[in-house]
């Protein structure tokens, strides 16, 4: 991999933006991920922006010949502006550090190079093989199969037209989550966004277990109100704030059922529990199996499991949210 030479004003094709803060052990494989991507080392910069790493990353960085910028106190929606700022390429790549990618990723990338209306491009980021269930079942939400045009794309495999960036002012430097999504909307209105899952990239940072799951979706869902006032109201966004408010209200419902069963006639407590029931969970089991789309008891209770947490989290953190 080819460091960036000061004052050098050749263009390159891809230039990698990785924001990162103490991710000494995982800088390195991504950073080696790269370097082993069968494309030309001088057409290629990777520039790793550090948030005050206490740790090696930065110097694990530099070893691997990225440009390093440290901007402690920022966004990572701001790091990836300032990377985009250093940067030289036409085609902008936002990577993660705890990601890493093939040897064909750069070519599988090049098919979009010539076709000017697809403005953004990329794909959800897989689980590595060793994953756990929790990340192998949430993975079933996540993924886009195939080559389709998208509503947005996670900035954790995303490439970017530079003119594009520029011209729609790049990342929502203050939001803390879901600045990618905020992006994609406003890319939107210059062109295409696709997916093409042979764009791969490998996230090896997926929540692992329940409770792992459950902050991260409680923290993605204060950025996720946050961000709803940077950009115009959009109705499909209604569902993601309004169900897991209704599913914590269903909660409060059933508690209250179960703590006024003392006083109530048995069929009527029966009744009202099995009433909630239908209402509420019967929906998570459909929407499980389809998602999952086959009759695999063991992944769709997985994901129905996940479900349950997500819209939890979710719901109290909007709930809690002022």
């Amino acid at each position: 991999m080819r460091a960036r030479v000061s004052g050098e004003t050749l263009k390159t094709t891809y230039s990698v933006i990785i924001p990162a803060r103490n991710e000494e052990r995982n800088i390195g494989h991504c950073l080696q991920s790269i370097d082993a991507v069968d494309w030309p080392d001088d057409d290629v910069e990777v520039l790793l922006i550090d948030n005050g790493s206490s740790d090696a990353t930065p110097a694990i960085a530099r070893l691997h010949g990225a440009t390093v910028f440290v901007r402690p106190g920022d966004t990572v929606a701001a790091l990836r502006n300032y990377g985009a700022a250093q940067s030289r390429g036409e085609i902008l790549v936002f990577l993660d550090a705890d990601c890493t990618v093939p040897r064909t990723w750069f070519r599988e990338a090049a098919r979009y190079l010539d076709t000017e209306d697809v403005v953004c491009f990329g794909s959800p980021p897989v689980v590595p093989p060793d994953s756990t269930w929790v990340q192998r079942a949430w993975y079933w939400v996540r993924r886009k199969e195939g080559i389709t045009d998208t509503d947005w794309l996670e900035s954790m495999n995303m490439f970017v037209r530079r003119q594009a960036f520029q011209q729609v002012g790049g990342f929502n430097a203050a939001l803390v989550t879901c600045e990618d999504y905020d992006l994609s909307l406003r890319l939107r209105r210059l062109g295409r966004l696709v997916s093409d899952d042979r764009i791969v990239a490998v996230h090896h940072g997926e929540a692992a277990s329940l409770l792992h799951f459950f902050r991260k979706e409680h923290w993605r869902a204060l950025g996720n109100l946050r961000g709803l006032g940077s950009h115009s109201f959009q109705w499909r966004e209604l569902p993601s704030v309004a169900l897991p408010i209704i599913y914590c209200l269903l909660v409060f419902a059933l508690a209250a059922l179960l703590l006024a069963g003392a006083f109530l006639p048995r069929d009527l407590l029966l009744y009202g529990l099995a009433g909630l029931l239908l209402i509420w969970q019967v929906p998570l089991v459909v929407l499980a199996f389809w998602k999952i789309r086959s009759s695999r008891v063991v992944a769709v209770s997985q994901l129905y499991v996940l479900f349950n947490i997500y819209f939890l989290a979710r719901g109290l953190a909007s709930l809690r949210w002022r």
